[in-house]
């Protein structure tokens, strides 16, 4: 097992995992998705998860949403314990703690970008006008002030993974988590949504992103690597790639 313990240095820890297990039963047949994971996560980083399929990087995911909980080990969300919240408490934590961006958008086919950006402040009971105009804001802030009227289906798939991403920033979550964000998308689709992810990283919004491409990863400051449920490497990215950078450079193939 190859890991480097690292010493963060960010303003303040938004995730702390000690000792985390996740164990699948099957019968008489125990499977191990996550075993004894130590790692945290300080304010303002952008981490990208890797490993191959059945390595234990989407269990992680699962547990850090609040999807799923773990079987024993300690995972803090910004303070709050998260193993002792009930079902009610962690739906709220969801909602108001953790922005989701995902390979397939997820988003309401028959509603306008606005709307669908809307959709998490309605669940935090956000009135009308503040709701429009927090939604606008988002949507501004990722390019698309411009199609806050069109649907999902008069959009690109870029321009449907900004509006997921403005979504996921409306109700100013402690941390986004991107399971698989580029995955639907052509190279510069692709290099546009990390474009807009390291900027809000630029911004402070700390960001934890799943990915099985490594160039992906390399546009991410922290790469954490899995392996059969271990946790086996966790490494500093020195050079980052520039999104931007790397789109200017992309030969477009007619």
């Amino acid at each position: 097992m190859f890991v480097i313990n690292l010493k963060l240095k960010g303003e303040s820890m938004i995730i702390r995992i000690d000792n985390l297990c996740k164990v699948y039963k099957n019968g008489n047949i125990k499977v191990e998705a996550l075993k004894r994971i130590n790692f945290s996560v300080e304010k303002g980083e952008f981490v990208s998860i890797m490993g191959p399929s059945g390595s234990g990087k989407s269990t992680l995911m699962n547990i850090l949403g609040c999807l799923d909980r773990s079987t024993s080990g300690i995972y803090e969300l910004d303070g709050v314990d998260i193993s002792k919240l009930n079902n009610n408490e962690l739906a709220k934590i969801r909602n108001l703690k953790i922005g989701f961006v995902f390979q397939s958008f997820n988003l309401l086919s028959r509603s306008t970008a606005l709307k669908n950006v809307e959709l998490p402040m309605i669940y935090a009971r956000v009135g009308a006008r503040e709701r429009k105009k927090k939604a606008m804001e988002a949507l501004d802030r990722v390019g698309l002030s411009g199609r806050v009227d069109h649907k999902p289906n008069e959009l690109s798939g870029g321009q449907k993974q900004r509006v997921a991403i403005a979504r996921s920033l409306v109700n100013n979550p402690a941390i986004i988590l991107a399971d698989e964000p580029t995955g639907n998308l052509d190279s510069a689709s692709g290099e546009e949504i990390m474009a807009i992810f390291q900027d809000l990283n630029r911004e402070g919004v700390t960001i934890i992103l799943v990915t099985h491409e490594p160039d992906i990863a390399d546009h991410t400051k922290r790469k954490i690597t899995f392996r059969d449920g271990n946790l086996v490497k966790d490494v500093w990215v020195e050079n980052p790639l520039d999104a931007r950078e790397v789109a200017a450079n992309l030969t477009v193939i007619e």
